[in-house]
């Protein structure tokens, strides 16, 4: 599991996450080849990675959900979270590892969260 990661890490972990859900949606719902994307999912994907790079945020954060800041364009944001409603739930099946590190990072950040306030 996660011990102390660099800010760097961090970034790289959270795209790493996004770009498999993004493929896994995009794969599923547009019927795109295993290493493909359509347009609108490489379009969603490049500004992901954007945002996370930007993010100054990421030293103190786990994952943008658990964020108390949201930087993404209402529209990006919605289509982030039609992906990660249909993804999240599939990631157990594709990459087990990952999705219950998610699950355990975020339950603890929501709890860390919720004890600052």
């Amino acid at each position: 599991m996660r011990k102390n990661l660099s800010t760097a890490d961090k970034r790289e972990r959270e795209k790493q996450v996004v770009d498999l859900m993004i493929a896994l949606y995009c794969r599923k719902k547009h019927h795109t080849a295993k290493e493909q994307l359509c347009p609108e999912c490489l379009e969603l994907r490049s500004y992901s990675h954007l945002r996370s790079d930007h993010c100054p945020f990421m030293e103190s954060k786990t994952f943008c959900s658990n964020c108390r800041v949201h930087c993404y364009r209402p529209e990006m944001r919605e289509r982030i979270r039609e992906v990660m409603r249909f993804s999240g739930p599939r990631m157990l099946l594709h990459h087990p590892v990952m999705a219950v590190d998610h699950m355990i990072c975020s339950i603890k950040e929501k709890k860390k969260l919720k004890g600052e306030q």
